[in-house]
């Protein structure tokens, strides 16, 4: 099993590196600069060379990078939408750089211009970023929880922006799970897992599944709202957790935790519950109900 943290780039790139290194994360999630804006720092080829070497080291396979927050692919309006198309080109170059496997991507927002419009919009943008440089790095398109005139809480909007990329083998799916819960999908129970992953290889194909972002959710099913939580703790539950995370058809898709962070035991809190959930699961002498949270 592939399992990480999105780690903070506080202290620069091998400070993240060992933070997830000392989690025993075998995979992990950054930013590259400032999600909300500013100047990003320059990558140096001696940061850069010491960053793979580092990774090779420690095994952690495949890094995972999420776009920063203030780009909206969708924006109706010309100005926002150059920036962040700008802003997407510069990230993915910076992906590159880094070799990371994925580019995790927030869609955006249509702003009220219409669903098909901003679906149109999102598209262009991957394509003049994906025609800008030849690289490996594959988009990871993130679905959302519904909340206002965002794109992404379906999986027919997601294979709709895909659809349109000229170079589909460069784009893939990201899934949050607090994500899928409030926009609707009955992944908290044994039925509505199966039926989820159902849906989402008939429109999109489970082989395009490439990212888990695993969070609990402190918010309601179907509240359209955004609130990640600890692992067991909120809504979606322990039970519905070793589900997904031992799901046979999930094996081989990297899990990345985005929990919340308020104290320095919450990660390895965290990942442990997962790791006794995964250990139970493949015990032949322990049931589910062994791996509660200590």
């Amino acid at each position: 099993m592939r399992l990480g943290v999105h780690v903070s780039i506080a202290g620069g790139l091998l400070s993240a590196l060992e933070r997830a290194r000392e989690l025993g994360c075998n995979t992990m999630q950054i930013f590259s600069r400032s999600p909300r804006g500013g100047a990003a720092s320059p990558l140096t080829k001696k940061d850069v060379k010491r960053f793979h070497a580092g990774r090779q080291a420690s095994g952690i396979d495949p890094l995972i990078v999420h776009a920063p927050y203030i780009i909206n692919l969708a924006s109706p309006t010309r100005r926002t939408w150059s920036f962040s198309v700008r802003w997407y080109q510069e990230e993915y170059a910076r992906c590159h750089a880094l070799a990371a496997a994925y580019l995790v991507t927030h869609v955006g927002s249509h702003r009220g211009s219409g669903e098909n419009a901003g679906i149109t919009r999102v598209a262009s943008a991957i394509n003049r970023t994906l025609e800008s440089l030849a690289s490996p790095v594959m988009i990871a398109l993130e679905n959302t929880a519904g909340s206002g005139q965002g794109l992404g809480y379906s999986f027919e909007q997601l294979a709709a922006m895909r659809d349109r990329v000229t170079d589909k083998a460069r784009v893939g799916i990201c899934l949050d799970t607090a994500h899928l819960f409030a926009s609707g999908f009955a992944i908290h129970t044994e039925e509505g897992l199966e039926a989820t992953l159902t849906r989402f290889d008939q429109i999109i194909g489970l082989e395009h599944l490439k990212v888990i972002h695993l969070n609990d959710s402190k918010a309601a099913f179907k509240s359209r709202v955004d609130r990640h939580w600890h692992i067991g703790e909120g809504r979606i539950g322990l039970d519905a957790m070793r589900r997904i995370v031992t799901h046979p058809s999930l094996q081989q898709v990297p899990f990345i935790l985005e929990t919340p962070k308020k104290t320095p035991q919450d990660d390895p809190r965290n990942l442990a519950t997962v790791r006794r959930l995964v250990t139970a699961a493949l015990s032949p002498t322990k049931g589910p109900h062994h791996a509660g949270i200590a």
